[in-house]
């Protein structure tokens, strides 16, 4: 499935406020969401059970001690029955709608408005992102909204998640960025969790203290004007060549990804203007725009195959078929590639200042 929702009776589970994503799946609500709103129009209002796990032995079904399925409440008993995954005795399952509530009461604090919700997969991970108020501006020109988002697994692979997502305006890019503690926020599925999604609440208040200090490194990175040399040099730490000299596949993805996003930080949206072009911010821009809009064809295998189809004009944006994984983007490698974008940008910066 390209964009990675689950699908029920023909309907995505995911809700939007404002301009359709690119993939125009999911319920378009024209006001910001309450929780329950939220719930209700991401096809989330439903529940898990932690069952037991049997098998098969001649006549008798056999308990496996110690071992529980993750499944929706309302498919026991029927055809649509499906683990979400496999646990143990200690994993503590969050209801979508306590997750729903222990955001309601962030996003309350913050005075934040529900933007998206939804659920990947067949509903094991769902999210909800909350725009806050009070947007970064970069090089007097550049916005930047500031986002949290609040991720749950019902499969047992990943803890509660809450992060800080800042999203560039002109061409949404999600720029991750990577705070002392961690990028994010994580409260454990076990018996602790109820204390664990207190500590994430605590934690909340430092990543909000810290919006300024993340705008003015973005104005940093826009005061930084680089040449063909330095950005190439940035790039390449971004995108290393692989430790094998011999992995000809390796080494032809980690310059197509190079040359890509070189190609983003010259003619990616909002790059070209004052203040913008030239600098660091656009070079870290560009690799952002790689990974959220290359629906990461670039960073997979096939990067001569996927180059060309980038070359003909094929963008994420706007096509169903494009294998854009918001999983990726917010989660797994597309993510990590951004973070090590602003560990490498940071660098920079530190440098120029002594």
């Amino acid at each position: 499935m390209a964009h990675d929702l689950l699908i029920e009776h023909g309907t995505a589970a995911m809700f939007y406020v404002g301009k359709p994503p690119w993939h125009r799946l999911g319920m378009r609500l024209d006001r910001p969401a309450t929780a329950e709103q939220a719930i209700r129009a991401g096809g989330l209002d439903w529940e898990v059970e932690k069952v037991p796990l049997y098998v098969a032995g001649g006549v008798r079904l056999h308990e496996l001690p110690g071992k529980f399925a993750m499944v929706r409440r309302d498919a026991i008993g029927t055809d649509n029955l499906r683990p979400f995954g496999i646990v143990g005795p200690q994993y503590q399952p969050l209801q979508n709608r306590d997750a729903f509530k222990f955001f309601d009461d962030i996003a309350g604090e913050a005075k934040a408005i529900y933007h998206t919700a939804g659920a990947l997969g067949h509903g094991e991970r769902i999210w909800v992102l909350a725009m806050l108020p009070d947007s970064m501006v970069v090089a007097n020109c550049d916005v930047v909204e500031k986002y949290l988002l609040l991720s749950n697994s019902h499969d047992g692979e990943s803890a509660v998640q809450v992060k800080f997502t800042p999203i560039r305006v002109v061409c949404q890019n999600t720029l991750s960025q990577a705070l002392h503690e961690g990028p994010t926020y994580r409260a454990r599925h076990d018996r602790d969790l109820t204390n664990g999604l207190l500590s994430v609440k605590e934690a909340l208040g430092l990543i909000r203290s810290r919006f300024a200090s993340i705008e003015e490194m973005f104005n940093k990175m826009a005061a930084i004007e680089m040449t063909q040399k330095t950005i190439g040099a940035y790039l390449a730490a971004v995108f290393e060549d692989p430790r094998d000299p011999d992995d000809e596949r390796g080494l032809e993805r980690a310059d197509a990804c190079r040359s890509w996003a070189a190609h983003f930080a010259e003619h990616g949206a909002g790059n070209d203007v004052a203040g913008v072009r030239g600098t660091l911010w656009a070079a870290y821009n560009g690799v952002a725009e790689l990974v959220d809009h290359s629906g990461g064809r670039l960073l997979g295998p096939r990067a001569a195959s996927n180059a060309r189809t980038l070359a003909a004009g094929a963008t994420a944006f706007g096509s169903t078929n494009a294998p854009r994984l918001l999983e990726s983007i917010w989660f797994g490698t597309g993510a990590r590639t951004k973070v090590r974008a602003w560990d490498e940008a940071i660098k920079i910066c530190s440098a120029r200042a002594r």
